[in-house]
Order: C-alpha cells, then sequence, then structure tokens
C-alpha cells in the first residue's frame, strides 16, 4: 500500500482464487451509493461465482445502485454452448443486477474495472476468472481518488448508454494529485487510442535509469520504434517480459500481412539485445489452460502506466483503459514485480 493506492500482483501459481475473491468482494462491500462495473470475463468453476453474486446481491438490498456492461461474445455467427455447470458468470451477472452486453465485434470491451461510489476505482489486467486469479501474472490496483472515480464513470456511461465499443472513451482527463505528492491521470480507447500508445512511448522514450515492461503482446508500432532505438542506443537498464505464444502468433500475423511485415525486424532487434523473457504459456485452444503472461504494466523512471490496455495495435480500438501515474514508491513496487516475471521466464 502507497498512499490512496493499493497495487497487488498476482504470480502463476503464487496465490489461491480465495485471496482474490476475498479482496473483490470487500471492494463491493465497501459500497454504500453506487457500483459501476466493466468488465471484459467471467466465470468460474467453483463456488467462487456465486459469493461474488451474493456480494452484488447484498449491495442492492442495502439501497446500492448496481449496473454492469461486459463483452457480448454471444453475437457471434457461431453459437458458443453454455459451459456444463450451467449458466455463465457474465450471463448470471446480467440477470442479477441491471446489465449492458457491449458488442464484442469488431473490437472487444477489454476493461476490468469496478468504480464504487463515485469515489474509488478499481482497475488493473485481471479478469474474473479462476484462471486469471491462480495462473496468470495480473495486476490488481485500487484507487481512492474522485477526480479519476469521474473519468472512470463518463467512460462507464458512455459504453452504458451506447452499448457499443465505438466512440467511447472520447475525453481527455487531467492529473490529480493524491496525498502523499503522487499524480494520477486516466486514458480510455478507443477514443484516445493512439494518444495511450504514444503515451507509453513517450514515457519510454524519457526515461534514463530504467525500464520494466510486461505485457502479452508488443505491437503497438510506436511503442516497438522507441524500444528498438533504445536497445540500439544502449541508454537504459531495459527488461521487458511478453507472452510467447501470443507473440509468436502476432508474428505469424505479421508475415501473413504484407502490409504489416516490417513490424519483425523491429520486434527482433529488441530480441537480439537480451533484454526480453517469454513466458512459454499454454497456447488457446478451447477448454485449454490459461496460464498467459497477463499482467500489462509499464516501469520508466519514477513513473507507471498499468491497466487493461495491452501494448497493442488493437488495444488501441478496443475499449481499454490505462493509468498514468507518478510515483516513486510504487515505481519500486511495480519494477520488483516486473523483475520477478522476467528472471521467472529469462533463459
Amino acid at each position: 500500500m502507497t498512499g490512496p493506492i493499493d497495487i497487488f500482483f498476482l504470480h502463476d501459481g503464487g496465490q489461491p482464487a480465495q485471496v482474490t475473491a476475498d479482496r473483490l468482494i470487500a471492494f463491493v462491500d465497501g459500497a454504500q451509493a453506487t457500483l459501476d462495473v466493466a468488465v471484459y470475463d467471467a466465470h468460474f468453476e467453483d463456488g467462487t461465482g456465486d459469493r461474488i453474486i451474493a456480494a452484488l446481491d447484498a449491495a442492492e438490498a442495502r439501497g446500492v445502485q448496481v449496473r454492469a456492461v461486459y463483452n457480448d461474445v454471444h453475437r457471434r455467427t457461431v453459437p458458443i454452448p453454455p459451459p456444463p455447470e450451467g449458466p455463465s458468470m457474465l450471463q448470471r451477472m446480467a440477470k442479477a443486477v441491471p446489465s449492458e452486453a457491449i458488442s464484442g465485434i469488431p473490437d472487444l470491451m477489454h476493461h476490468k474495472y469496478v468504480v464504487r461510489d463515485g469515489r474509488t476505482v478499481w482497475t488493473g489486467s485481471t479478469n474474473w476468472t479462476g484462471d486469471a486469479w491462480t495462473r496468470m501474472e495480473n495486476v490488481i490496483v485500487t484507487i481512492e481518488s474522485a477526480d479519476l472515480a469521474e473519468a472512470y464513470t463518463q467512460d462507464f456511461e458512455q459504453l452504458w448508454k451506447k452499448r457499443h465499443v465505438e466512440h467511447t472513451g472520447t475525453f481527455d482527463d487531467q492529473p490529480a494529485g493524491l496525498d502523499g505528492g503522487a499524480t494520477i491521470r486516466a486514458l480510455f480507447s478507443p477514443g484516445r487510442g493512439r494518444k495511450m500508445s504514444q503515451l507509453v512511448a513517450s514515457r519510454i522514450g524519457q526515461a534514463r535509469e530504467r525500464i520494466r515492461i510486461c505485457s502479452p503482446v508488443l505491437t503497438s508500432t510506436p511503442i516497438l520504434g522507441t524500444l528498438a532505438e533504445l536497445v540500439h542506443d544502449q541508454r537504459c537498464d531495459l527488461m521487458i517480459t511478453v507472452d510467447g505464444p501470443q507473440m509468436r502468433q502476432a508474428l505469424h500475423q505479421w508475415s501473413s500481412d504484407g502490409r504489416a511485415a516490417w513490424k519483425a525486424p523491429l520486434y527482433e532487434r529488441i530480441v537480439a539485445s537480451g533484454n526480453l523473457a517469454a513466458k512459454a504459456s499454454t497456447p488457446y485452444a478451447p477448454g485449454a489452460l490459461h496460464d498467459y503472461m497477463h499482467a500489462k504494466i509499464v516501469v520508466c523512471d519514477d513513473w507507471v502506466l498499468t491497466g487493461s490496455y495491452n501494448c497493442s495495435h488493437s488495444g488501441e480500438m478496443n475499449a481499454e483503459n490505462i493509468l498514468d501515474i507518478h510515483d516513486p514508491a510504487l515505481a519500486d513496487l511495480a519494477a520488483g514485480f516486473c523483475e520477478q516475471v522476467h528472471d521467472r521466464y529469462a533463459k
């Protein structure tokens, strides 16, 4: 805990699902007036989903206005059957509280945030699934700030009213000061998607002492280009960790698409520098284990950038969020996490 910001790191095999469930339920239980939930994915094979639904029901019972938006995977041309254990967590949540299904075609509603009482925000890279809570590297951040909560509420209202991803996140949040001297702001895509990738690239380009990156993929042009230049100059201590199968899939797509093939040499230059580690996770397949390197966090000197946004081109078009935080103590914690993940998967 660093002042009004609490950051929690998840490691593959490092904690039972109950630890994260307890944190989320405690957050929900603290609501007195409103809860706005935006979640991409939610499913559990044990009783964890029952506990979360019960917490949402209890919030409504004590007079809290609860609303939820979620990525709708059920509008695809091929129907997706329900899991053997019955309705998914998202389907159950839609029945439990007022909800809107946001079309995930062509661009995902990829947020994982909750706004409580217009004062406190829960966000980060972590979906509401058993694998996300037990077998992936992930980040959860909670921040007490009415100013920041107002920005997330504005994004939620756009999704709630439009019921689609396009033309959401179309505003600029100004930096706000927090107790202890930290500053924080949020950006949302797709409205500010290009600005988000350019912000990350700018923070990387300005760093002079350390850069620590955990991101499933590196496909954003500004970020790739800045990192390639940085490893050429060798002017900053750099550690990067990606998810191996997801990055290989991106390389395959680039080779198949003549318009993007030029990106591969930039990535290969970064790999050749020896500063990049790749987790050999289980490749995606229906019913397979999901153990991706899923954390999304960039540390540049005393700046921390984290949220749902991958360092990816597609992330500019999805509904995503990123926090831009200046806080030396938080940066030290985040850098330590990135170093642990890198050391675990470095060859």
